[in-house]
């Protein structure tokens, strides 16, 4: 999902949080606190960020276009996404 630009509930631009939120986290940091720092004090806006999960390279493995290839012409899928989708696939 790409990250909204405005919180869908009241209006606000939120987007450009996304990055420096996105950062921080995946630094370790407590998300709360990453959202205080930041300013975003609504909890509608904080919903925002707390739902959104970037799925866009999940489904990327299934793609098989031509348009999508690696530099050396092989497939697009190596060994860890096939053995990815095979575990999503027995669940």
């Amino acid at each position: 999902m790409l990250v909204p630009i405005r919180c869908f509930t009241c209006g606000y631009p939120i987007s450009r949080f996304w990055d420096e939120y996105k950062r921080r986290v995946q630094a370790g940091e407590d998300p709360a606190s990453v959202l205080d720092r930041l300013g975003i004090k609504r909890y509608c806006c904080r919903r925002m960020f707390l739902s959104t999960y970037e799925y866009m390279d999940d489904l990327m493995i299934y793609f098989k276009g031509e348009d999508v290839k690696k530099s050396d012409e092989t497939s697009y899928l190596d060994e860890n996404d096939l053995k990815k989708s095979k575990r999503r696939k027995e669940v």
